[in-house]
């Protein structure tokens, strides 16, 4: 295999994912176009790609966020675009993490609910009480006993 020469030295990508009922990837990439800083954004089926210098992008990204935090979501890409090494391109057919990509945004709606849950209860002062636990009767000692020398006979 030829030596891997990185052509983004020094740069981040992360993958932006937006699951929500009052914003589209195209309008979060206009957002993301005005606080972007020279940070290059690819507007993708799920939302964004991000990469840049990783200050740069890690403001984009919280100014992102803050659209609708409960609905965007961001991972880190393993590999840069373009790499060789997993590039279509390079390797022919669907690359490969996007089936990854497309187990994982069917969850999110339920990672939202637990985040718009948690919000919820933040809200509420009173904290809930923590469920009882169960108590089952302890065995005696003798009634082990018992049990024990009926299996021996």
């Amino acid at each position: 295999m030829a030596e891997y020469i990185p052509e983004y030295v020094g740069t981040v990508t992360k993958y932006v994912f937006v699951e929500s009922p009052s914003m589209t990837p195209g309008e979060l990439a206009l957002r993301a176009y005005e606080a972007s800083e020279g940070v290059l954004i690819k507007e993708t089926c799920f939302g964004l790609q991000v990469t840049g210098e990783p200050e740069p992008v890690d403001r984009l990204i919280e100014v992102i966020r803050a659209f609708d935090p409960t609905h965007i979501f961001v991972k880190d890409r393993g590999f840069p675009p373009g790499d060789p090494r997993r590039c279509r391109a390079n390797l022919g057919g669907a690359r490969p993490g996007y089936l990854g990509h497309e187990r994982e945004f069917r969850i999110l709606r339920y990672i939202t609910r637990g985040l718009e849950e948690l919000d919820r209860r933040e809200g509420d002062k009173a904290e809930p009480a923590p469920p009882a636990l169960e108590t089952k009767p302890k065995l005696d000692i003798k009634r082990l006993q018992e049990l024990i020398e009926t299996e021996e006979s």
